[in-house]
């Protein structure tokens, strides 16, 4: 028996990407980068065995996203807004790191060529905020995610985490 946390699958997001904006250098060191997303195909959806049901989409949201100095990763800090079909808005934010890898810088940078990627090198603490008594629970867990990029031909590209409840 360990002592170490348990994940319980809880939602999946797709996250349909903008075209990125680049600000440049900031007061912050790194440069910045926003990828806006407002296609109303973004969605947050709750695992069907996961007793808290979410099904909404994205009303707003952006990604700002910061490189290493290293240039071997990406800093993501994200906060958008989730309307769920009951009528309950979600306050949606996580931070994270992208290790790139060249199937990642390729998507990122949109070479031709570019193919979906897989779970393991984009990971996400996930925090949520809401006013609904129903879905309040949200705001009581902890949540992690694994996220890969999709890339289609002739679509945006979309970003899907499996987003996860860390339970002891």
């Amino acid at each position: 028996m360990s002592n170490f946390p348990k994940l319980i699958p809880a939602f999946t997001t797709h996250i349909v990407l903008d075209p990125p904006i680049t600000v440049g250098n900031t007061s912050k060191g790194a440069p910045l980068t926003i990828a806006p997303f407002t296609s109303t195909d973004s969605f947050l959806r709750s695992e069907p065995e996961y007793p808290i049901k979410v099904d909404a989409v994205f009303a707003h949201g952006s990604d700002f996203i910061r490189m290493d100095p290293s240039a071997k990763h990406l800093r993501l800090d994200v906060n958008s807004v989730l309307k769920d079909k009951s009528g309950a808005f979600i306050a949606y934010k996580y931070s994270g790191i992208i290790t790139l890898s060249p199937a990642i810088g390729d998507v990122l940078s949109g070479a031709p060529g570019a193919e979906t990627t897989g779970f393991g090198n984009v990971v996400t603490h996930v925090l949520f905020e809401t006013g609904s008594d129903e879905l309040r629970a949200i705001e009581q867990k902890i949540y992690v995610a694994s996220g890969r990029f999709i890339v289609e031909s002739g679509k945006d590209v979309v970003v899907e985490y499996k987003i996860s409840e860390v339970s002891a």
